[in-house]
């Protein structure tokens, strides 16, 4: 299954991508041959059991995880042929990541969280477009608020600020609303997707949710390592050919 961009190169690329961890038990598999091509701006929702790979695949694609076997190609870079230097360099122009347990750091407010990514990019205007950004999710007011006097749903959106900051081609977010509760955990969703559809960004979306994952163009379930199904949604919003 093939998905590429108007100039026919997939954003993500992983080929035959293996990964095995060590356990008290001895290796365990955690990757498995994996295949995936992802296309520029598509919406995709990985789900599957815990312990099925779901969140190292997306630390092979943000080059946080170095597979021994296979070729990863993102934003048109071979990533396995990357030092850390040159990778760290790599996330900060083209990923954005989102956590569940956000990350910011809690010595700095919100606006230092934004901006920081940006300052260290050496961008002029971080500290104008971290106020825009914090603007759009709702926190003008929280703006020299510390993580520690914000909700769990502000820090969430300060963390959807801050990895929309770098202007990203790739978005992963990994369970981001795993800490909040529903109501919250919606309302994180809705301005993640709306920032998406401002901005673009391809979005892969890890979640134990189906109905969260119904919400993205693409569904695809991992089990044991494996690509068990991969999908489009019934209203065809899924990017690329099949």
């Amino acid at each position: 299954m093939t998905h590429i961009t108007p100039d026919g190169q997939p954003i993500v690329l992983l080929e035959d991508v293996t990964l095995r961890l060590a356990s008290q038990a001895g290796e365990v598999n955690i990757l498995q041959g994996i295949d995936l091509s992802v296309a520029e701006g598509e919406t995709v929702g990985i789900v599957g059991p815990s312990g099925s790979g779901k969140s190292t695949r997306m630390m092979v694609m943000a080059g946080l995880a170095r597979p021994p076997g296979g070729r990863v190609t993102v934003a048109g870079r071979r990533l396995d042929g990357l030092d850390e230097d040159r990778l760290a360099t790599f996330r900060r122009e083209a990923v954005g990541i989102i956590f569940q347990s956000f990350h910011l750091i809690p010595s700095m407010t919100a606006l230092e969280n934004v901006a920081v990514p940006m300052e260290l990019a050496r961008r002029s205007d971080a500290a104008a477009e971290a106020r825009r950004l914090l603007g759009l999710v709702g926190l003008s007011e929280r703006l020299s608020h510390y993580p520690g006097q914000l909700s769990g749903g502000e820090q969430q959106r300060v963390a959807l600020a801050r990895a929309f900051g770098g202007r990203p081609r790739l978005l992963l977010a990994d369970e981001p609303t795993g800490n909040l509760d529903q109501a919250t955990g919606r309302a994180v969703v809705d301005l993640l997707f709306d920032l998406h559809a401002t901005t673009g960004a391809t979005l892969m979306l890890i979640t134990h949710d189906p109905g969260l994952a119904a919400r993205c163009g693409r569904t695809i379930r991992i089990a044991d390592g494996r690509i068990a199904a991969d999908s489009l949604a019934d209203n065809g919003t899924g990017a690329g050919p099949r």
